[in-house]
């Protein structure tokens, strides 16, 4: 065995998955599709039970008990998937060199973690996959059309692994092709960083991913699709126009946006498409509010003031932006 596949081997890895689902059966999947992984796998699974309704030790008790020493299920108040993740970093074992994530409800192929490791053993820090959304048949770097596996030199090895030649921390904000359940990491390198926990329902993967950008371009990713999304407890989800969700949605996208300044030092062309994203999100949340007292439906006072807190400019705003948009009608 050559020194690269021995270290490929011997380095321990460990998946961390935030845990909030409302139907049994569907953690059962994805902690699944970790144990049916090829060649080394992973050493550690480490459920996040975020207050679920469907509890996670119940879920689990199906398992055979020779897989008990490789799970370990810990317990918290519901905090958001932020938190989640970051008590799964938080007991991530001593002596731990990579950390794969994966959402409750999503399942990985049996050969991610194995490829994962092989593009991670070639001195790469940060790993993604292609991947299947939920209810798609093509995949997202197809649908997105923003990655050329072609135009980023291919990885000796395997087959569809590529280090990556761009830049991603402007792939991510111009249009974000990372799926965070086919994220694998090198945690050793990179013990203290952790996701924002404040942004609890939109934008905190993306903040996680372009802060690891800042600390490294060692990234690699494959163009073979290693994991399928599937329908669990999830934001966007049932969050389309005029949906009880929308609002939320559109609070949290706004919150993001709004941060990234703040929080990144932005080119000038990124600063402009910022402005226009944050202005095309502030239109929505105006028309979503419209559509609701048109329709008489419910509006959260307390995502309001939430609201102007983040982005009072919304409000202010609001009477041009709602003549534009009844004048179009």
């Amino acid at each position: 065995m050559s020194e690269r596949a021995a270290d490929s081997v011997a380095t321990r890895l460990a998946v961390v998955i935030p845990y909030y689902q409302t139907r049994p059966g569907i953690l059962l999947k994805a902690v699944r599709s970790i144990l049916a992984q090829g060649g080394a796998g992973a050493d550690h699974i480490i459920v996040v039970d975020d207050a679920s309704p469907v509890p996670a030790r119940a879920e689990l008790a199906a398992l055979p008990a020779a897989h008990g020493a490789r799970i370990r299920i810990v317990e918290q108040a519901n905090a958001g998937p932020a938190a989640a993740r970051n008590r799964g970093l938080a007991e991530v074992p001593e002596g731990t060199e990579y950390v794969a994530f994966l959402d409750s409800d999503d399942e990985w192929t049996d050969d991610h973690i194995e490829r994962a490791r092989a593009a991670l053993g070639q001195g790469h820090d940060f790993y993604f996959a292609d991947h299947f959304q939920l209810n798609q048949s093509v995949s997202a770097f197809q649908r997105a059309g923003r990655i050329t596996p072609a135009q980023h030199p291919a990885l000796a090895g395997a087959g569809q692994l590529h280090a990556y030649a761009g830049d991603m921390f402007d792939q991510i904000l111009m249009g974000n092709i990372i799926g965070t359940s086919t994220v694998v990491y090198r945690y050793a390198r990179f013990p203290a960083l952790r996701f924002r926990e404040q942004f609890v329902y939109a934008g905190e993967d993306y903040l996680f991913w372009l802060e690891l950008c800042t600390l490294t371009r060692r990234i690699a990713f494959s163009a073979r699709c290693e994991c399928r999304y599937g329908a669990g407890v999830n934001i966007f989800s049932g969050s389309g126009w005029g949906t009880e969700k929308s609002l939320l949605r559109l609070h949290h996208e706004i919150k993001y946006q709004k941060a990234l300044p703040r929080l990144f030092k932005l080119s000038a062309p990124h600063r402009a498409a910022n402005r226009r994203t944050v202005s095309g999100l502030r239109r929505s949340f105006v028309a979503d509010l419209l559509h609701r007292l048109r329709h008489r439906k419910a509006i959260a006072p307390a995502l309001l003031g939430q609201q102007w807190r983040v982005d009072p400019q919304t409000f202010l705003y609001s009477i041009p932006l709602a003549l534009g948009i009844v004048l179009k009608r």
